[in-house]
């Protein structure tokens, strides 16, 4: 790493320290840890320490009040792992080595922090706007995370990675709209809803599906797709090593949004599922590559993520680790390709649980 003109060498966690992370995640995160093995070790090892950290926060949230002062403790540890004093504990540790050596900015921990207050807050977004400054704190983030572990930090890159954790949280959002209903939460724009000529509240209190509600989950898709179609750029700038099962990622939970679209749009009637044998022919597409698109590459940043990418951007002007990473053989990504998904799902919190209604 180097840091204010000299060469660092970045050891990352202690082996004690990470097997303690790995303990957590082998208990409450299964899916990523096997999702993990798709990462080269160098990666994986990083990710499992800022996972840890993120699954404590979100159980400390989920498991407890939820209230401000669990905010405010939570933002307390970010802020001295960040400054290199974390708490005495090894998931703390382990997160404070990660974030420092890989000169990941605390804007960029403390988004996911907020997003996820703002679930227990049981907030509604008015405009797509609003709804867009949800997703980039609890998916966007993830995006620029996983983006600076694999040594991208060019602004136009992490505004992809920004795009694609937006894109797919609206893709989930599309999916899940009667579930959320069922559980008194909404997040498609409530501006969008009332032009549709739905009561937003009346909608909670009876949740069926109807042509104007299919209006609006298309329209929120539209704009997932906008967004996969830019981050598509990004992906073909992450090293060889990872493009493939990220692309897969993408391109499957893209495919959400068809099957709701398939179904005339309904997300309250049933939940859209992707069959394995559809999985498997975009498997076979994204292990076939994609191209570069230096139009889409050069967009600025979408509004709600810009302070994400300019944060670390501007840290990196001072702190830059280079990796070495592996290459992973191809027949690795067959069978995790759908863990991969769960992954994005888990830590950009693009799957709600169904405890806490998110």
């Amino acid at each position: 790493m180097r840091q204010n003109g000299s060469d660092m060498r970045f050891s990352g966690p202690s082996g004690t320290d990470l097997a303690a992370c790995d303990a957590i995640l082998r208990v409450g995160s299964k899916s990523f840890r096997a999702a993990a093995l798709l990462l080269p070790r160098d990666i994986r090892q990083p990710a499992t320490a800022l996972y840890a950290f993120c699954r404590l926060a979100d159980d400390a949230i989920d498991e407890g009040p939820g209230d401000a002062t669990t905010i405010a403790l939570l933002e307390r540890r970010v802020a001295a792992a960040h400054a290199g004093r974390p708490h005495d504990h090894p998931v703390d540790r382990a997160f404070s080595e990660t974030v420092r050596g890989f000169g990941l900015p605390p804007a960029v921990t403390l988004a996911l922090i907020e997003g996820l207050a703002w679930d227990a807050q049981g907030r509604r977004y008015e405009s797509f706007d609003d709804l867009c400054d949800y997703a980039a704190r609890v998916a966007g983030s993830v995006g620029v995370m996983m983006a600076t572990l694999m040594d991208r930090r060019a602004p136009e890159v992490l505004a992809r990675a920004a795009d694609l954790g937006v894109a797919m949280q609206l893709s989930n959002i599309a999916r899940d709209v009667g579930a959320d209903a069922a559980m008194g939460r909404i997040y498609l724009p409530l501006s969008w809803l009332r032009e549709a000529g739905i009561d937003p509240d009346a909608f909670l209190a009876d949740p069926r599906f109807s042509p104007a509600l299919g209006q609006v989950v298309a329209r929120l898709l539209a704009e997932a797709d906008r967004l996969y179609a830019r981050a598509d750029a990004g992906i073909a700038a992450l090293p060889a090593s990872c493009r493939s099962g990220i692309r897969a990622a993408r391109s499957i939970y893209a495919e959400i949004g068809r099957e709701v679209a398939r179904r005339g749009h309904d997300g309250v009637s049933r939940r859209a599922v992707v069959p394995a044998w559809r999985k498997l022919v975009l498997l076979a597409r994204a292990l076939a590559g994609g191209s570069r698109d230096a139009v889409q590459l050069g967009l600025p940043a979408m509004p709600a993520t810009a302070y994400l990418v300019t944060a670390v951007a501007v840290m990196s002007q001072g702190a830059r680790m280079p990796l070495h990473v592996a290459v992973v053989p191809w027949w690795d990504l067959v069978g995790r390709t759908t863990a991969v998904i769960e992954m994005f799902e888990r830590l950009g919190r693009v799957e709600r649980s169904a405890a806490g209604g998110r």
